[in-house]
């Protein structure tokens, strides 16, 4: 534990941060992996590491360099997952969107405004210059699945861009009504429609329900684990309790 940003609460301050995997189907969803964040002043500090009950051995590793470790865990263990999706915290990191093509994991992710593509062979542009750009007609209105109030449609603009790793790369824009805008580099092995990107995008809005629900039913925020191996015994409890809590079942994504 130590000062830093939490996601869930929006600012800096005093908390334990942990990544977590999902895993999203037709069927359900569920958490099924974890991984505790050592911040470099924990890592960097044996007799505090060893205080803690930190195994000899775990050096600092970032939350993407986690994300893709619990990928690897995943994919070893047989789990059917064929697209990742993950916030700009993750979306933004270059290792692990080079990892996730290297693995053949096509993935949705979401990046910032300011990110620049290729938009041609010799033009790079900023992910909003381009949405500004588009005509009208650039943009399809979908639904990104169902949530509490039913369908979640938006405007989609969808556009090519150009790398030099194999596969399709491509921009992935939503437009909400009231104009705002979201933006997702996507990549995949093999063409694939819109309206497989638009889903994988829309998965996310599951992982947030699914920790939503483990926070109010099975109190997955509401430990005063100090030590690690408490920290992962608790977290495992309550993933496998919220399994037991309808609707959930199966799930895909990472949260940290």
């Amino acid at each position: 534990m130590q000062r830093q940003y939490s996601g869930t609460a929006g600012r800096v301050e005093n908390s334990q941060i942990g990544v977590f995997l999902a895993y999203v189907s037709p069927l359900g969803r569920a958490l099924i992996d974890r991984r505790l964040y050592l911040p470099r002043s924990w890592s960097d500090d044996e007799i505090r590491c060893t205080a803690a009950g930190v195994p000899d051995g775990v050096l600092f590793t970032t939350k993407p360099e986690l994300a893709l470790a619990m990928v690897d865990a995943a994919l070893a263990a047989g789990v059917p997952a064929g697209w990742f999706t993950a916030d700009e915290a993750y979306g933004l990191d270059p290792a692990l969107r080079a990892g996730l093509r290297e693995r053949g994991m096509a993935y949705v992710v979401a990046v910032a405004c300011n990110v620049q593509v290729n938009t041609t062979l010799v033009q790079r542009e900023r992910v909003d210059r381009v949405a500004a750009l588009l005509p009208e007609q650039a943009w399809q209105t979908r639904s990104a699945g169902t949530g509490s109030k039913g369908h979640r449609y938006y405007d989609w603009a969808w556009v090519t861009i150009h790398e030099q790793d194999e596969g399709c790369h491509s921009l992935l824009i939503r437009r909400g009504s009231d104009g705002q805008l979201a933006f997702y580099l996507c990549w995949s092995p093999r063409p694939v429609p819109l309206v497989r990107l638009v889903t994988v995008a829309g998965s996310r809005w599951s992982i947030e329900e699914a920790f939503q629900t483990a926070k109010g039913q099975v109190g997955l925020d509401q430990y005063q684990c100090r030590g690690w191996t408490a920290w992962h015994r608790f977290t495992l409890l309550a993933m496998i309790a919220l399994v037991r809590q309808p609707p959930f079942g199966i799930m895909a994504g990472v949260r940290g």
